[in-house]
């Protein structure tokens, strides 16, 4: 796809992006090694950050497979939620990915729906 700017302005660009990405997300990292004692709230927090982020990245993958959503016939969601209830009572990581995994691979090639 041609543009109008140059290579010199790109490339400064995609620096200086870089450049801030890296100072936003040391700045965490160098302030919360500076504090002794963080606050309870902050604390308490910061443990939702995985989870969140977790579910940001493959709740898309699973409810729009496809680039919009799809409720009927999406296989991912349905292995989706054999892997959410055996991680809710099993509690879990391996057995929850393998279980979601040949909830998958049995709809899809096992009964042939997929």
């Amino acid at each position: 796809m041609p543009t109008e700017y140059g290579a010199v302005a790109i490339w400064a660009v995609i620096v200086v992006l870089g450049v801030a990405t890296f100072s936003i997300r040391s700045s965490f990292v160098f302030l919360l090694g500076r504090i002794d004692d963080l606050p309870d709230r902050a604390r308490n927090a910061l443990r939702f950050v995985p989870p969140a982020v977790f579910a940001a990245l493959t709740l898309p993958a699973i409810v729009a497979p496809e680039g919009s959503i799809a409720i009927a016939g999406n296989l991912r969601l349905l292995a989706g939620i054999v892997a959410g209830a055996v991680a809710w009572y099993v509690d879990d990581i391996l057995a929850t990915i393998v279980a979601g995994m040949v909830a998958l691979w049995v709809l899809r090639f096992g009964l042939g729906l997929g």
